[in-house]
């Protein structure tokens, strides 16, 4: 069974593409083929977002820190 966050992300990619990220596993997708930038909050959301998944943390800390990764990255994320 997928988990999903209660509000998905509508995340703007550079090159004017937009992605929905639904949840942990949306999000691992996203961080690992389409991050510009991988910094302490990239290295965070991704092990948060595995985390999440393997019940290991609760969804929601893994959508924060994916937002906190999106604003270090300069990423249009809501």
């Amino acid at each position: 069974m997928q988990v999903l966050w209660r509000d998905p992300i509508e995340l703007g990619l550079n090159g004017g593409d937009v992605r929905m990220v639904k949840g942990p596993s949306d999000a691992l997708a996203c961080l690992a083929d389409h991050w510009p930038y991988r910094g302490p909050y990239y290295v965070a959301a991704r092990s948060a977002c595995r985390a999440a998944i393997d019940g290991r943390r609760t969804c929601e800390e893994a959508r924060k820190l994916f937002l906190s990764a999106a604003e270090e990255a300069r990423l249009k994320a809501h």
